[in-house]
């Protein structure tokens, strides 16, 4: 879908990993493949998946997680997305919570990236997008 002047819109998932500690909640972050940034795990929609099962798919293949994934979404945060040979798209992005309960070692994106557990609070700065960072932080907020 496309306005006139302005970019195409589609529609993403994202799995809000999380694990409880002694401390509190803990969220697990990833990096992007090319530029290193944290952020959670997401992706296009899986044809013959619902959202929360395209977010769960996705928190398998790029952090090697896996455990029960909610089917009401937290909220929505919205990104650029720079696709070479392709125009910019604007990417609305739905985050799922996805309680952890497995994670291994070997995964199919497990040599593009790393994975790190922090509190939501240091999740909430460690994401270059300000909405996904409101979600992060209101997710700690949430579960204490």
């Amino acid at each position: 879908m496309s306005l006139s002047g302005a970019l195409p819109v589609y529609a993403q998932s994202a799995a809000l990993c999380y694990r409880t500690s002694k401390g509190g909640p803990e969220i697990l972050l990833v990096t992007t493949r090319r530029a290193r940034r944290w952020i959670i795990p997401k992706g296009w929609l899986i044809n013959g998946l619902t959202p929360s099962e395209s977010a769960a798919r996705e928190a398998w293949e790029e952090a090697g997680v896996l455990g029960p994934c909610g089917t009401d979404s937290l909220g929505r945060f919205a990104y650029v997305k720079n696709r070479p040979g392709k125009a910019s798209a604007l990417c609305l992005v739905d985050v799922f919570p996805l309680h952890v309960q497995r994670m291994v070692a070997h995964f199919p994106e497990a040599g593009e990236r790393r994975r790190k557990w922090v509190s939501p609070q240091v999740a909430s700065s460690k994401v270059s997008s300000p909405d996904l960072g409101a979600l992060l932080a209101g997710f700690g907020l949430q579960r204490q």
